[in-house]
């Protein structure tokens, strides 16, 4: 089953400033393995995207599972969350303080911290 090669510029990028390394390093969230070090921050974005290529390029010419970028993914807007009975009353307490559901008061406070 031959896979199609997904536009690798629209995989997840982030660039940051190593301090223990002393020069910008540049990950990938749908591959997390993956990493370049460069002295600039688009030298480590390129080289970065660069790699990237060439592991789905390796990964799809021995038939394995390519991950998709997140932006192309759907997401349904729901997820469930599993917390501690004293959680889970402080916020029922909290959020009926606040005249909010639960679930309006959560996605409230998980805007805020975004």
């Amino acid at each position: 089953m031959t896979q199609q090669h997904p536009d690798v510029s629209r995989y997840t990028y982030r660039v940051t400033w190593s301090v223990e390394d002393g020069e910008y390093v540049a990950t990938c969230a749908e591959f997390p393995s993956l990493s370049w070090l460069a002295g600039s921050q688009a030298e480590a974005l390129q080289g970065l995207v660069a790699l990237v290529a060439d592991t789905v390029a390796d990964l799809t010419a021995a038939d394995e599972v390519v991950p998709e970028p997140l932006s192309q993914r759907t997401y349904s807007g729901k997820f469930n969350l599993r917390v501690g009975e004293s959680l889970h009353r402080r916020l029922a307490i909290q959020a009926a303080e606040e005249h909010l559901s639960l679930n309006q008061y959560v996605v409230r406070r998980l805007s805020e911290a975004s």
